[in-house]
């Protein structure tokens, strides 16, 4: 096999996995937010860990886009698979939450609702969406096809970064409502 035919084998297999995460995901944690663990105390003290862990993932994800910049690859590569890490913990302690939590409904009103709405709305619908950006994304670099890297992270990066922060947001905006 070719060096070509190999890097072509290996970003099909990318591909396949890509697409197969990307739909597995959105359909288990909607299923798992749907199961609620009888008999367990509910995991209240996780909201402000996972949006800490959001804020963190907007900082990182911007110190990688500085070090790539500034010519610092590796680092920019470690600060990219740390955010992933971040992201991955992120989802489980989110469906932890949800799973032995009710949930938790904005007490505000008027326009103030219909913001929160807006963020949570988009930030959901983006959530989804930056599956596959992420690892397709992290994908063509590790293929080391750095010029489709560059060009699909100029689309990753600022949903991701809006993702992060407007994670923040929504937990920020409704954490008065939370029963502990």
């Amino acid at each position: 096999m070719s060096k070509i035919e190999d890097v072509n084998f290996k970003e099909k297999r990318f591909n396949t996995i890509i697409t197969v995460v990307s739909i597995i995901v959105p359909v288990v944690v909607a299923l798992l937010f749907r199961v609620k663990i009888p008999n367990v105390e509910p995991l209240s003290f996780l909201p402000p860990i996972y949006a800490t862990i959001n804020g963190i993932t907007a900082v990182f994800l911007i110190a990688a886009v500085v070090a790539i910049k500034n010519g610092k690859q590796k680092l920019h590569q470690n600060l990219m698979t740390t955010c992933i890490v971040f992201s991955l913990a992120f989802l489980v302690m989110y469906i932890a939450y949800h799973m032995t939590s009710e949930s938790t409904s904005f007490g505000g009103d008027g326009i103030v609702k219909y913001v929160y709405l807006f963020i949570l709305i988009t930030h959901i619908i983006l959530s989804i969406i930056i599956i596959p950006l992420v690892m397709k994304t992290y994908a063509k670099a590790y293929l080391k096809q750095y010029d489709a890297h560059r060009k699909l992270a100029k689309i990753t990066f600022p949903i991701w970064l809006y993702v992060a922060v407007t994670g923040v947001v929504v937990y920020v905006m409704i954490s008065p409502y939370y029963v502990y």
